[in-house]
Parts: structure tokens; sequence; C-alpha cells
């Protein structure tokens, strides 16, 4: 699972920077940028059937677990699988800090300095900052402690990291407890 993950993750980049390869390019380069960008999103359809088929065949019950989630999908899901198969088992700090959406100290002797993210495992962070930008577009209860946060004046990135959290203290306990997702439960207090 693993390497599909990481080819997934590298024909991502590979269609990126063709993308902004395109923007650059004129007359027969242009139409050989835009042959590869087909190719690339095409054999990325594949490689994502292939995960789908993987998942199904072999972890259908964890998957279905976290799809029970509004913002987690099949990329998180994978990504879970291959990149942080320790879900479920570590504390709640524990992972916060793999992931490395823990706020880390920049303080030296009498300064203060700003508390960072940083360290850890950052293709799964990064797969988990999409899923945290769906969720808090459909997850009522990630959406409500986005709203909260950024009411109280906190810095919109600082919110999204925050939900970031959240997101991955709550699939951590799902796994941890073998429970579906239930909004009730994480219902953020006023």
């Amino acid at each position: 699972m693993v390497q599909l993950v990481n080819r997934r993750r590298q024909l991502s980049d590979m269609i990126t920077a063709e993308n902004n390869r395109l923007a650059h390019s004129e007359g027969a380069a242009r139409d050989s940028v835009k042959r590869l960008i087909h190719a690339l999103r095409t054999e990325l359809r594949q490689l994502d059937k292939e995960m789908d088929g993987h998942v199904k065949r072999h972890f259908q019950d964890f998957a279905k677990l976290l799809d029970s989630v509004k913002g987690v999908g099949k990329v998180l899901i994978a990504t879970c699988l291959g990149m942080l198969r320790e879900l479920g088992t570590l504390s709640n700090k524990a992972i916060v800090r793999m992931v490395g959406v823990a706020p880390m100290n920049d303080d030296s002797g009498p300064r203060k300095g700003k508390r960072r993210i940083s360290g850890g495992r950052a293709e799964a962070r990064n797969v988990l900052y999409m899923a945290t930008m769906s969720a808090i577009q459909h997850n009522p209860v990630i959406r409500q402690f986005h709203e909260r946060l950024i009411s109280k004046g906190k810095l919109p990135k600082v919110a999204i990291v925050a939900c970031m959290r959240k997101l991955l203290v709550i699939l951590n306990a799902m796994c941890r407890d073998n429970t579906p997702w239930n909004p009730e439960k994480h219902v953020i207090a006023a």
C-alpha cells in the first residue's frame, strides 16, 4: 500500500509540474505537454482504481469506518493505510506529533517565539490538509470548530492546523474504539 500511495503522490507532482510548464509553452511544445498531462491523468485514474481494489480486498472494515466521516475520502484512507498504520494504536499526542501537526515551542531563554508545526510525516500531513479543507466545507463538527476559532481571532492558517489536529484525533479515536463517526460525540461546546 505504501508503494501505491507514494506512486500516487509522484503522479500528482508530475501533473502539477506539467501544468506549470503548460502555462509557459507554445506551439508543438504545448501540444506535447498536453499529451503528457492526459497520459499522466489516465495513469492516475488507473492507479486510483488499483488502490480502491486493494483497500476493498484487504481493508474493507477500516475503510468503511473512516469513510463514515464527511471530508475523509479514498486518498486519505489509502494514506492512513500506507503511512499511518499506527492510527488507533497511539495516544492522541503521539499521533499528532507523528503527523507533524503538534505545535512546537520556539522559545530560547526569556524569548517566547511563535509555536509552529514541524517534522512528522509530511506526505500524510499534506493529504490530511486537503481532507481537512473538505471537512471544513462539508462536516458540520469541523466547520463549527473552524468558525469558532476564527471568531476568537485565530489566524486562518492556525485555525486550519487546529482543525487538522481535531480531525486526526477523531480518526485516531474511531480506529482505537472501532466505532463509526458519531457527530454528537464530537460536538464542540460553546
